[in-house]
């Protein structure tokens, strides 16, 4: 993993930056909050601890402005002396993802490190979903097939997420329409003229279809080369 690691207690931050690089790890650490910030905006890192009392800028601050001022989603750990509910859910509210007390058993600490490290790259291929040359990046929600860029609708978007998230199974037509409208579709012929849209966008201008209809049932996008295996 590489670890950032902002904590002003030069001490602790020793300890840490020695114990995670022998176990095989690659640390940095930032003495204060407007450092550790610049840092874990501008490196990529797959996880950072973070001490919530820092000099220049405090560790929830830090934290804020990374998420909704960076966009950044790198995992955090808050570190911090206290041990109260109003502190936890201060941490929490701030966009951290986890919170450890001190003193803590450094083992502990990088379990931690480790479970959080994980959540995200699982996160990150369950947003990315992909059936033959058709991906789309549900997070930030760009489609792409055979290196052509496609726009849909917040309705087509809706419609093919529920498709590829479960090729090659079946979809009905119930379950799409409370997808998109609950229980209360406009008409009868709304989810038609919105399928088809879809298809003009996403199968004609390319030589294999994706969608199948199968008619009084739903629909499903598969892979054709899984319609040749016979599924």
């Amino acid at each position: 993993m590489r670890i950032l690691i902002i904590e002003d207690d030069l001490d602790l931050a020793a300890n840490l930056y020695d114990y995670l690089e022998t176990k095989g790890h690659q640390a940095e650490t930032a003495g204060d909050g407007v450092t550790g910030l610049h840092l874990a905006v501008s490196k990529n890192y797959d996880v950072i601890i973070l001490d919530i009392n820092l000099p220049g800028m405090d560790g929830l601050t830090v934290c804020s402005k990374l998420r909704q001022e960076a966009g950044k989603q790198t995992p955090v750990l808050l570190l911090t002396a206290k041990d109260t509910l109003n502190d936890k859910l201060s941490g929490f509210a701030s966009g951290g993802d986890d919170y450890l007390v001190k003193p803590f058993a450094l083992q502990e600490l990088l379990a931690r490190l480790t479970a959080l490290s994980k959540r995200q790259q699982s996160n990150q291929v369950d947003s990315v979903l992909q059936v033959a040359d058709l991906t789309f990046n549900t997070k930030t929600l760009e489609i792409n097939r055979a290196d052509k860029h496609i726009h849909l609708t917040p309705t087509g978007l809706k419609i093919l997420e529920l498709l590829m998230r479960n090729s090659p199974n079946v979809v009905t037509r119930q379950q799409i329409e409370e997808t998109l409208w609950h229980n209360s579709p406009p008409d009868s012929d709304a989810l038609r003229v919105h399928m088809h849209s879809l298809r003009n966008l996403i199968d004609r201008p390319f030589n294999q279809p994706l969608i199948q209809t199968l008619h009084g049932i739903g629909f499903k996008i598969i892979s054709p080369t899984e319609i040749g295996n016979g599924n």
